[in-house]
Order: structure tokens, then C-alpha cells, then sequence
């Protein structure tokens, strides 16, 4: 069983951590057999599992049925979840939180926007929750930078901002956090903010080696998305293609009046 503290000795011992992001039970408990350090139940479930225009729509009881679904699958993994917007941005962190633990089980909450917020972070600490705190050009975040959502993935933080973000950095570590999530941070910002502190710094998109681990949506990984039926991924698989030919041939075959493979095998049926 993974733990925090080991975490941090990998940080120290410059080895890196594997963050993978599921929002299901059966991709959860493949990614803590290849052996996640961490599995994060992002509030991207609705851009990418149900078909929503940004993340911002999601709801707490939304994700909260998510975390219970991927806690199920994790055994060995650390499991952190996302706040949604709204309970950090509105004062109900805490209460937001406790329900996390205690209804879902999750082992950390993930706090985008933290740094404008230390006050909860230090707050759930005190309570005894461990805060994974996101910070950069983050979806909840992307509009203080002028971006939309569908373009934040695309950008890096500028390199003059790298004493704003340091600054950032040692203010969540200082308020009790156990994790950081840089996103966008670049190969300039990335190195300068994991220096500066003594816990680990995870990137999504625009992380990069600089930091301490990496964390990536199962689905994106794996070429889990409609749109690549029409191009050829720059991923570690094509489930997408996979997908497609494998319902095509099902389909085919009870068009064809064949018994599809993995049914009942009625006797007589061909």
C-alpha cells in the first residue's frame, strides 16, 4: 500500500511517481496493477466520459459516485479526487472534504486553485486530510489567464512568472499540503518551483521530466477518444481503433444471424 511519506522519500531519491487519472472501476483497478503510485478521480469526467463542454459543470454528488466507483478498484494506490468548483470557492471545503473520506474513502482531496485559498488548505490539514494542491494554468483557473478550457492544455506558464509560482509553491507547502499538480509548468518554471520545496511536484499537461512524476488521464494514455478513429495517436495504444473494430464485428455478426462471441453458446447455435 502505497503511502505519503514514501512519496516524498521518492522525491528525495529523485525516483518519479505515477499519477494516472480514472473515472471507472474497471480502469481504476488496471492502473493499481501496473502499479500507480497514485490513481486521481479528476473533475475532467464530465469533458471526457460524458460529453460536457468544460469542467466547470460537474457536480460534488457527481464525483462523489465516481470516487466510490474507483475507490473500489484501488487497493495498493494512493486515491485523491477533485474538488468541483464551487466548495473551496464558496467556504465549504471542509465539509466538502469530510465527505470524500468518509463516503468514498479517498486518501486525498485535490484542491485546484489552492493557492488562492491557503486558509482551506490549512484547514482540512488540521483536520487530518491531505491536500494534493493544483496550481498554474488549471481548468478552474485558466480564465484568470485569459484562456478557455479547450486551449489551456496548449500553453506554458510565462518564464517571468517564475518567482510568482515558487512563491506560490512554498505558500501551499507551508500551509500544510503533501502534493503539488503544476500544471503547464514548463521547462523553464517546472525545475525552479520543484526545487523550491521539499514535497513532490506532479505535472499534467505541459509537465514534463523536470518534475517529480507525472499525471495523465487512463483515457488519453491509452487512445480512449472518438476523434482518433480519423488519426493515428500519438499515444501508448489506439483503443478508439480497437473499440470500433470489435463492435463492427459484432455487429456484423447479428446482422449475419451469428451468435456473437462470449454469449450464451445455445445448443445448435452456430
Amino acid at each position: 500500500m502505497r503511502t505519503i511519506p514514501q512519496l516524498q522519500a521518492m522525491k528525495q531519491a529523485g525516483e518519479k511517481s505515477v499519477c494516472f487519472v480514472c473515472w471507472d472501476y474497471q480502469m481504476a483497478r488496471i492502473a493499481d496493477r501496473v502499479g500507480a503510485d497514485i490513481v486521481s478521480v479528476g473533475d475532467t469526467v464530465g469533458v471526457n466520459m460524458w460529453g460536457q463542454p468544460n469542467p466547470l459543470e460537474v457536480t460534488f454528488d457527481e464525483l462523489l459516485v465516481v470516487a466510490k466507483a474507483v475507490r473500489r478498484g484501488v487497493k495498493n494506490a494512493l486515491l485523491s479526487c477533485d474538488f468541483p468548483f464551487g466548495p473551496l470557492q464558496l467556504g465549504g471545503a471542509l465539509d466538502a472534504a469530510v465527505r470524500l473520506v468518509k463516503e468514498a474513502g479517498v486518501d486525498l482531496v485535490k484542491l485546484d486553485g489552492a493557492a488562492d485559498f491557503p486558509e482551506e488548505v490549512e484547514a482540512l490539514t488540521r483536520a487530518g486530510i491531505p491536500v494534493f494542491a493544483q496550481f498554474g494554468i488549471t481548468p478552474q483557473t485558466s480564465l484568470k489567464y485569459g484562456l478557455d478550457y479547450s486551449s489551456a492544455h496548449t500553453v506554458q506558464v510565462p518564464e517571468e512568472m517564475t518567482a510568482e509560482l515558487v512563491a506560490e509553491a512554498k505558500r501551499l507547502e507551508a500551509a500544510g499540503a503533501v502534493l503539488l499538480n503544476f500544471t503547464n509548468s514548463g521547462p523553464v518554471v517546472g525545475p525552479a518551483v520543484a526545487q523550491a520545496v521539499s514535497i513532490p511536484v506532479l505535472g499534467g499537461f505541459g509537465g514534463g521530466p523536470w518534475l517529480d512524476g507525472r499525471i495523465r488521464m487512463a483515457t488519453a494514455a491509452l487512445g480512449y477518444n472518438e476523434k482518433w478513429l480519423d488519426a493515428e495517436p500519438d499515444t501508448y495504444a489506439n483503443i478508439a481503433r480497437i473499440a470500433y473494430d470489435g463492435l463492427a464485428a459484432c455487429a456484423e455478426d447479428v446482422r449475419a444471424g451469428r451468435q456473437i462471441r462470449g454469449g450464451i453458446k445455445n445448443p445448435g447455435a452456430s
